[in-house]
């Protein structure tokens, strides 16, 4: 299964169905995960954060799922900014509040409140999620598929700083999302589940429980503001987030290594 998904993400490739058997729980999906990453060759920069619908859930109750950011598709707003989606996988953008954490986690803390995740230094970024898979019905077949590779990320775009995110209510927070120049998506950070701080306590949670606390300087994108909207090589994205400027791009067809096409 591993061996499959890296192939196919190395070669810019599809993948015609999911290549062996499903994990059973969650935890089993973190180990498929942490073997891809052991494997993929390139320096892990950060986590995307996923929710997962209550029918969807196991028994580990965890309403949220995590994914690997690598530094190779990280990205900085600029012009002729391009990201690559699996022509022929899946292919999607979400806009995106993104944290970086701005001190070590304690690595023997395992739960996090919101209250004291937002005490953990931390500035705040708007940013696009790429989420894409060589795998065109992996959100379809679910939360443990979903894990399994990579959380469904094919790269991250941060753009500006949110000053002082922790004075601001969620409310404050808006972002429309576009695509070739049609709207798609609005919402904000009241569109997540519990909000920002929720999110980010998951993160700390979870990466903890998994031998892996967060680090200074890693990124935790907190999930999809406005929806997950589908999107093909060739369109434009573009997402506006009020008072904070915007982030524009074009999407390409992934090449070698799941990047834009040379």
């Amino acid at each position: 299964m591993v061996d499959a998904f890296l192939r196919a993400r190395r070669a810019g490739e599809a993948l015609a169905e999911f290549p062996g058997t499903i994990p059973e729980t969650l935890v089993d999906a973190y180990g498929v995960q942490d073997s891809a990453i052991a494997e993929w060759g390139d320096e892990l920069v950060g986590w995307k954060v996923g929710y997962i619908a209550p029918e969807r859930r196991d028994s580990s109750g965890d309403d949220r799922l995590l994914g690997p950011v690598f530094r190779r598709n990280l990205q900085q707003v600029g012009d002729d900014l391009r990201i690559a989606v699996f022509a022929g996988g899946f292919g999607a953008i979400e806009a995106e509040y993104v944290l970086r954490l701005d001190a070590d986690a304690p690595a023997d803390k395992t739960e996090w409140t919101p209250e004291e995740a937002a005490a953990l230094p931390a500035t705040l970024f708007v940013g696009l999620e790429v989420a894409s898979s060589p795998l065109a019905t992996i959100n379809q077949l679910g939360p443990l598929v979903v894990v399994s590779d990579f959380g469904n990320n094919n790269g991250l775009v941060v753009g500006a700083e949110i000053p002082q995110w922790t004075r601001l209510d969620d409310a404050a927070l808006r972002v429309e999302s576009r695509i070739d120049d049609v709207v798609v998506g609005t919402g904000g950070a009241t569109t997540l589940p519990g909000g920002l701080r929720q999110a980010f306590a998951f993160a700390l949670s979870r990466s903890a429980r998994r031998g892996r606390p967060l680090k200074r300087g890693e990124l935790i994108a907190t999930g999809n503001a406005t929806g997950i909207h589908d999107i093909l090589p060739g369109q434009r994205a573009r997402l506006v987030f009020e008072g904070h400027g915007e982030i524009v791009a074009t999407v390409e067809a992934a090449g070698a290594a799941g990047t834009g096409a040379a």
